[in-house]
């Protein structure tokens, strides 16, 4: 029967109603969603809207990408009286591919409520929604429905319970399901090797990777994708040698693999077997030129980088995002923001990522201006504020010194994670809001949001800031206690500061050395012996700093310290011979210097040097020579007038001028070990030009001759 046109299907009741096999010829050659639903009324007219084969061949349409529509399919699901597991296993499919997850669960549970028996088409769709949704509770439970449905050991299905755990975190599950395994194909190896790569264990997925050669099973792309990916995050460069050579012998060249090496060989860092493996790649893509320009700017060559990204015959959202990120890792703000503004003329629309890169440029230059620009941007254009980018924004705010603005943007995100948290509450600690800061900790556990070690970072500095001790050693215990977060160095280095400032140098002493004895806590017990010259302990002072010495005895801050205690107790002579250790060891005091937004530093001159050593060498002459004439007039005028007292006053008065003479004499011999023991700015104009924004002022300190102070 040939076909009828089905725009003119009459709704007269005199004509002749389809029959089943019509109908199903009709949908056999369909071509668009109109027709469909002009097929669908006849359908109805002829009563065989419940009848199971028209049915299928309706929703198979409705389900397809290409044409179809699963709203539509959704609404005549729910028409549908006894659905057939053939039609629930095409709503499932079409859901996942969609990514609507939970709507996929949601018809599996209607499946089971209509007492059909799920099949080995059925488990694998719903078990990669549950990973995706990291479904714990129902994954678990669905394996059970697995065993009692007898499909445990079907290969398809137990892969894809794997696959499950894997993509939960669970990969010791994973493990034991594949060890249980009677017949492993290509599949199951693959899966428990991109299971481990998933979960960042990436020894264990080259050791699979091993076994399964071990077994005579041959890999294929997708083994060897993961495996290179495993590399990549090891640097083991000859496991991904190998591989190289045993893809050109054995498996045909891909672009997915050749992004893969290249990948690999740029995370090793051997950027000229990069650049070289690049430029014989028979094909390339968008993909290929960034992860070789992502290459470069992680290794800190971002010139190279930049004439890469100029040669690009592509350059997508993704590239620009890459280029932009890489000045931003080093600190090369001006360059990341003149790119964007680039990037605008050209028309190409930034994503959230790039959006999160300015930002954080922005924080870190303190451009309050750009960043308020860049926040407009994100309204006009209607770039969602997700976690991501509300918390770069809070983030800017917060180093630029708006903090209201800041928690402005806080409140208006709906669904907050814990970065959005830690990020207001590290932003208040900043701003000196202790107690603010203390209160939306509890807000956020109130929420049910768990803190984690960045959290208590924020609180922790917040404390110290606010000076709360038992405040500070409380959280510190419910970090530990409650939450089961073991302490980095940083959280011990904002408890050691607490109570140094407080002046609980024993406690901050002793809870020292209960950390791993290890070079990161170096700077932690600097800083203790920082808190001992505040104080004045001249014992524990010593006691730091000899065991500083013994591992960094070229760092010029202990030494500074350590004579500062010494000068602050009136120990001159102690201070001299740290001075003289210092010239013996070859330490030189580093100049204090700042740089914020705006700042220039240039070369500075040797004349400019001897110049200066010259004028200060005059100055202290001038002040001893006449320091020398103060105490010969008065020891003079105390013989004649013959009064004791006066004598004992002076002579207590000179002993603390001479503590100011030793420590300059001691500077002036620091001067004549050369010019760069002089505090000076690197300014070869005739001074530093400092620039500020909204965000905050800031000064420019030369160091010339700033005392003992580092």
């Amino acid at each position: 029967m040939k076909p009828q046109n089905l725009l003119y299907f009459s709704s007269s009741p005199r004509s002749q109603r389809l029959t089943k096999q019509t109908c199903l010829h009709l949908l056999q050659a369909c071509k668009s969603m109109k027709e469909l639903k002009q097929i669908h009324s006849q359908i109805f007219r002829a009563c065989l809207h419940q009848n199971r084969d028209p049915l299928n061949k309706l929703l198979l349409f409705c389900t397809s990408p290409e044409s179809g529509n699963l709203h539509y399919a959704e609404k005549i699901l729910k028409t549908i009286q006894y659905p057939s597991l053939f039609i629930y296993n095409l709503m499932i499919r079409a859901f996942v591919k969609k990514g609507s997850m939970r709507k996929s669960i949601w018809v599996f549970a209607r499946l089971r409520e209509d007492g059909l028996l799920p099949d080995n088409f059925t488990f694998p769709l719903v078990l990669k929604a549950m990973g995706c949704l990291k479904a714990v509770s129902e994954g678990r439970k669905t394996h059970g429905v697995v065993i009692k449905t007898g499909l445990e050991f079907d290969s398809y299905v137990r892969n894809s319970l794997m696959d499950m755990y894997a993509e939960m975190g669970l990969v010791e599950t994973s493990q034991k399901m594949f060890e249980e395994m009677p017949d492993r194909d290509l599949v199951s190896w693959n899966v428990m090797i991109s299971g481990y790569v998933k979960c960042a264990r990436f020894k264990d997925a080259v050791s699979i990777f091993r076994q399964m050669k071990g077994c005579g099973v041959q890999p294929d792309e997708a083994t060897l994708v993961s495996t290179l990916s495993a590399c990549a995050s090891l640097h083991d460069l000859e496991l991904g040698m190998i591989i190289h050579s045993y893809i050109g012998r054995v498996i045909e060249f891909s672009i997915i693999l050749g992004n893969a090496l290249l990948d690999m060989y740029t995370k090793c860092g051997c950027m000229s077997l990069a650049h070289q493996f690049f430029d014989e790649m028979p094909s390339k893509n968008v993909i290929s030129w960034t992860s070789l320009l992502s290459g470069y700017t992680n290794c800190g060559q971002l010139d190279e980088a930049r004439e890469l990204f100029k040669r690009s015959p592509v350059q997508d959202v993704v590239l620009w995002t890459a280029m932009i990120n890489g000045y931003v890792l080093y600190n090369r703000f001006d360059e990341a923001l003149a790119l964007f503004r680039e990037m605008q003329i050209k028309s190409i629309k930034p994503d959230r990522y790039t959006i999160v890169s300015l930002l954080t440029a922005c924080a870190h230059l303190g451009a309050l201006d750009q960043g308020k620009w860049i926040h407009g941007y994100i309204e006009e254009n209607m770039i969602r504020i997700d976690a991501i980018v509300s918390t770069a924004l809070i983030d800017m705010y917060a180093k630029c010194g708006c903090i209201e603005k800041s928690i402005e943007v806080f409140r208006r995100v709906e669904e907050k994670d814990t970065a959005s948290w830690t990020a207001l509450i590290c932003g208040l600690a900043m701003n000196g809001q202790t107690r603010t800061a203390l209160e939306l900790f509890s807000e956020m556990k109130l929420s049910g949001t768990k803190p984690d070690d960045i959290t208590f970072i924020g609180v922790l500095s917040a404390c110290s800031h606010g000076g709360l001790v038992e405040e500070g050693c409380w959280y510190f215990d419910l970090m530990k206690r409650i939450y089961h977060i073991e302490p980095k160095v940083e959280h011990y280095g904002c408890l050691v500061d607490l109570l140094g400032r407080a002046g609980r140098l024993n406690e901050a002493e002793e809870l020292m050395e209960e950390m791993p004895n290890n070079n990161e806590i170096l700077p932690l017990w600097g800083g203790l012996l920082a808190a001992c010259r505040v104080h004045g302990n001249i014992e524990m002072g010593e006691r730091v700093a000899n065991r500083l010495s013994e591992v960094e005895s070229s760092n010029s801050g202990i030494h500074t310290l350590l004579a500062n205690i010494y000068a602050a107790a009136n120990r001159w002579e102690d201070v001299t011979k740290v001075r003289r250790k210092m010239k013996d060891l070859g330490v030189k005091k580093i100049p204090g210097c700042s740089s914020i937004e705006g700042l220039l530093l240039a070369k500075k001159k040797k004349s400019q040097i001897s110049h200066l050593s010259e004028l200060i060498f005059g100055i202290i002459a001038l002040i001893l020579r006449a320091k020398l004439d103060i105490w010969a007039d008065s020891f003079a005028v105390a013989a004649r007038v013959g009064v004791e007292d006066d004598h004992r006053g002076l002579l207590s008065d000179k002993k603390v001028d001479e503590g100011e003479d030793e420590e300059a004499r001691v500077l002036a011999e620091e001067l004549a070990e050369g010019g760069e023991e002089v505090g000076l700015d690197e300014a070869g104009e005739e001074g530093v030009e400092v620039g500020g924004g909204e965000g905050g002022v800031g000064r420019a300190r030369g160091g010339a001759f700033e005392g003992l102070d580092g």
